[in-house]
């Protein structure tokens, strides 16, 4: 979508899915910028499968931009989040 087409929606912690508000508490709490992103790690946590994991994420991305970074450095996957309002 071109950007002059982009419509920004303010999205509140509220608006997101349990398992997406659990998902993104506990990326803004955790260092995987440092320590590197693991979705097999992730789903063992939350006890969901890996795909649950990639969908939410994904699905962060879409809601919450401006809450979450998700980038590739030194071979590994970086994630850094913060709390939607």
């Amino acid at each position: 979508m071109p950007n002059h087409l982009r419509v920004s929606i303010t999205v509140s912690i509220e608006d997101l899915t349990e398992f997406e508000s659990r998902l993104i508490r506990w990326i803004s709490s955790s260092d995987f910028v440092e320590i590197p992103w693991s979705t097999k790690r992730a789903a063992e946590a939350f006890k969901v499968e890996e795909e649950e994991v990639y969908q939410a994420l994904a699905s962060l991305t879409t809601k919450v931009p401006e809450n979450i970074q998700i980038f590739y450095e030194d071979g590994s996957i970086r994630i850094a989040a913060d709390l939607p309002s």
